[in-house]
């Protein structure tokens, strides 16, 4: 059986009260009862757990992370960055999806009541912001990964959408590419709007508007960028190039031009964002703006750590710039 903290207190004749006091080294106890205690510790070999000294110190250095769910394409490179960052300081990491929807949030509300996590990283779930600027209202330190254009009141990561896009323009114009299909995401994230906004000023910048013919609301997802391609061209409506809003998507694109029997990158070139290990296995191989999603979740897990070991949060976001990667899909210009 395993001992327990009443064994404990049993042996030395003290009560369970001392011997907590003893192993969170609060309250007074007498010299020669701490030492009673600790010696039938150690000769009962008695492991107290972590979790309970945890919560008696008022710290349990537990992080916990909230996240859509673990499905979406680029969610394990924000986790392993972050994963990395926890493990590294000595905490253990609470995860929480919202898979199920409203019974998701309720157990991860419960888990909050028990102040289980002394800090929160999010990847927000659609719908939850307002509840979690609420926890962070009430002392819960908060560090939000991907606000997505909402500007948060509380920390947040981010990277350079709009100049990520812009880039993914520039390399398409120096190509001659003059007729790009956008497949956008959801119109509603901020991020979508950042883009497009990027792309789109860059090819006026150069005299050019972007066809609203040739821009198709997607949402993210590989059939997006398929059925986007598959549309314009039943429709007749030209284009020289796509701009996809994430890589699975570009790849649909990718998969349509090649059932259409379009070259890629001579008929077509083809840019998608986040710069995923797809990326480099597509065929061809993916150009991409390229998000710094392992560095996001890293940054935002060092600022927790560092804000739990008493350093200020910062008041404005922290920003992580886009890069760019040239593969097959657009050539080298």
């Amino acid at each position: 059986m395993p001992i327990t903290i009443a064994d404990v207190a049993a042996r030395a004749g003290v009560s369970k009260t001392t011997v907590s006091r003893v192993l969170n080294g609060k309250g007074e106890v007498h010299l020669r009862t701490a030492d009673r205690v600790r010696a039938v510790i150690n000769d009962l070999g008695y492991v107290p757990s972590a979790r309970a000294v945890g919560l008696a110190r008022g710290r349990t250095r537990v992080v916990g992370m909230l996240v859509p769910a673990l499905t979406w394409p680029w969610m394990g490179e924000v986790l392993q960055g972050a994963a990395d960052v926890v493990e590294a300081a000595g905490y253990g990491m609470l995860l929480f999806t919202c898979t199920h929807g409203d019974e998701s949030m309720r157990r991860f509300a419960s888990q909050v009541s028990a102040k289980s996590f002394d800090g929160l990283l999010v990847v927000e779930p659609e719908g939850t912001l307002d509840y979690i600027t609420e926890l962070h209202r009430r002392g819960l330190p908060v560090i939000l990964i991907d606000d997505r254009g909402h500007q948060p009141g509380f920390p947040s990561v981010r990277t350079t959408n709009e100049a990520g896009a812009r880039a993914a323009a520039t390399h398409l114009l120096a190509l001659g590419r003059r007729r790009p299909l956008v497949v956008t995401g959801l119109r509603r994230f901020g991020c979508t709007r950042e883009r497009l906004a990027g792309f789109a000023g860059a090819y006026a910048e150069a005299g050019l508007a972007i066809d609203p013919d040739r821009v198709v609301e997607g949402d993210f997802t590989f059939e997006c960028g398929r059925a986007a391609v598959r549309r314009l061209l039943a429709d007749g409506v030209p284009f020289d190039a796509v701009f996809a809003h994430n890589d699975l998507s570009a790849a649909g694109a990718l998969q349509a031009l090649r059932d259409a029997g379009r070259r890629v990158p001579q008929d077509v070139a083809v840019v998608g964002f986040d710069d995923l290990p797809l990326a480099g296995h597509t065929h061809p191989p993916l150009s991409s703006v390229r998000q710094p999603l392992r560095e996001m979740g890293t940054a935002a897990a060092r600022l927790l750590i560092a804000h739990l070991a008493g350093t200020p949060l910062p008041e404005g976001p922290t920003v992580i710039p886009t890069g760019f990667t040239t593969r097959d899909s657009t050539g080298v210009t």
